[in-house]
């Protein structure tokens, strides 16, 4: 077993010591790039004594533009061992989204990506301050040729990771997290006798969900604080996947339930041999239960759902394996209880704590909840309580037994003649019907009840979706007044870099001429 870490609570800390305990052991491979814990140890290192040479403070934000890399992952860990703020950006926004983050996180760097070499001509003319834009050929002689020096380590409670909120709404917000909200949460599952909660020393991590997202940069920090292989993926891809379970080892990986499925769809998945794979932790998205009897009887391997927010660090409750069952169970559509040593509450409109069984807003506190929202006061006020509660904005409730069912984000309820209605558990009926591969569920205006309830489909490769069939699919399943009383066939669903159906575009062209989304 991993030996005891659970007192380190910052990365110089981290680093520190497993350079000493195992100095040769892999700690970061990309490709072609692998890095040892000793490696990885004077590397950042020397990231940390460039920045500050550079004149950069405790404090001061860098920026990265790219895809996933064992770059990103040095700088990160070297700007975070000197309390300077690492904010990585979406590679799939558009340059002037690019810009919109960079200028609001005022960074004096911004780091491109492998690939990214024309960064500075795209954000040329959108920014409001002067920062240095540095290709990764320069950052890579940036560090090896600096020269490592003494530094002051940032502490448990200093930032050190700015995480840009998916910005459904709005411009998207930065989630500012410390040392201690990485890392201070593992102490309290150190003394469970619950073996995914523990780590063998011949484990390996995959990191192949973005990294401006936690589900990337959490699971390579994730790999760091247990003292193993980070294994990195540029972007997501079925092919890269297979290949590092295959070759690399890899244990354990996150995805979301959109790349589950595109797994499954791969012609090889059937032939890779999933013998080394023990956990697949899956979130970000409800996961339709049908999608997951397919993935338990594909892969072989547990299942731990992970709900969370970037807001509190990402994972706040987790569904463990024995609660997953291929013959289906109340508990699967759950998830799962809240982990040691972070409350849940379920709240409802005046902040009071509801019974078990009533539906409302999913409320937490723990030392995963983030510092507050960057520059923002009046946002941070909004979502974060004086006494410690993040607001999630989730709408579910809890059972007797502790465990946490999200109906939906609060703003995607559909309220249809006074009745609400959310999306994930119409999604979750329909989603089983042969014709269709994918579901998301909206309301539209309606002059009667409000809202009515409208599924857009997209059908199986060959396959033809009729409206009839799904509405009566449905109504076998879920309550009349939950289904849809329409039904529209797409070719694909507009999704976000972190995998989330944005149903603000599908609801879009229905809503217009209307004030508000609510009708």
């Amino acid at each position: 077993m991993a030996r005891d870490v659970s007192d380190l609570v910052t990365f110089d800390e981290f680093l520190i010591h497993w350079a000493a305990d195992r100095p040769e052991r892999t700690a970061l491979r990309e490709d072609g790039h692998v890095y040892s814990y000793e490696d990885l140890d004077n590397l950042t290192a020397r990231v940390a004594s460039a920045l500050l040479a550079r004149g950069l403070v405790k404090g001061d934000r860098i920026a990265w533009i790219g895809k996933n890399s064992d770059l990103y992952f040095i700088l990160f860990y070297g700007a975070a061992r000197a309390g300077i703020v690492m904010a990585p950006i979406g590679w799939r926004l558009a340059p002037a989204e690019w810009a919109f983050i960079v200028n609001d996180t005022r960074a004096k760097m911004v780091f491109a990506g492998p690939g990214f070499d024309e960064l500075a001509g795209q954000l040329a003319d959108k920014l409001d301050h002067a920062p240095e834009i540095v290709t990764a050929d320069a950052a890579r002689a940036m560090i090896a040729g600096a020269e490592r020096t003494a530094f002051d380590p940032a502490g448990p409670d200093d930032a050190v990771l700015q995480l840009y909120t998916s910005g459904t709404t709005g411009n998207p917000k930065g989630a500012v997290l410390s040392n201690r909200n990485l890392f201070a949460l593992r102490k309290h599952s150190n003394d469970l006798d619950l073996p995914y909660t523990k780590w063998e020393e011949d484990e390996a991590v995959l990191v192949a969900m973005p990294c401006a997202h936690i589900g990337g940069t959490g699971l390579g920090i994730m790999a760091l604080a247990a003292g193993l292989p980070g294994i990195v993926l540029a972007e997501f891809n079925p092919d890269g996947v297979f290949d590092a379970v295959e070759q690399h080892g890899v244990t354990r990986f996150f995805m979301v339930p959109a790349a589950l499925q595109m797994l499954l769809m791969h012609p090889r998945c059937a032939s890779v041999d999933y013998g080394r794979l023990k956990y697949i932790l899956y979130g970000a998205a409800p996961i339709p239960l049908e999608l997951l009897r397919q993935c338990i009887q594909m892969f072989g391997a547990q299942f731990i759902q992970a709900y969370g927010m970037t807001e509190t660090t990402g994972t706040i409750s987790m569904l463990p394996p024995e609660d997953h069952d291929p013959a289906g169970n109340k508990r699967m559509r759950s998830a799962g209880k809240p982990l040691p040593g972070v409350e849940i509450q379920i709240v409802g409109a005046d902040g009071a704590e509801l019974p078990v069984g009533e539906v409302g807003e999913v409320v937490t506190r723990s030392s995963n909840n983030m510092l507050g929202y960057w520059n923002l006061p009046d946002a941070t006020a909004n979502t974060m309580s004086g006494d410690g509660w993040i607001r999630t904005g989730d709408a579910g409730y809890m059972d007797e037994d502790g465990y946490l069912f999200i109906h939906d984000r609060v703003k995607d309820m559909i309220i249809s003649g006074g009745e609400n209605v959310y999306p994930a558990e119409v999604e979750s009926a329909i989603f089983g019907h042969p014709a269709v591969q994918e579901v998301a569920v909206i309301g539209i205006p309606d002059a009667k009840w409000g809202e009515t309830v409208k599924a857009v489909c997209v059908p199986k490769p060959g396959a033809t979706i009729d409206e009839a069939d799904v509405i009566a699919w449905a109504r076998d399943r879920i309550a009349p007044f939950k289904c849809p009383r329409s039904v529209d066939v797409i070719a694909a669903l507009p999704r976000n870099a972190s995998g989330k159906i944005l149903r603000k575009d599908l609801r879009a062209p229905y809503w217009q001429g209307y004030e508000r989304m609510v009708n």
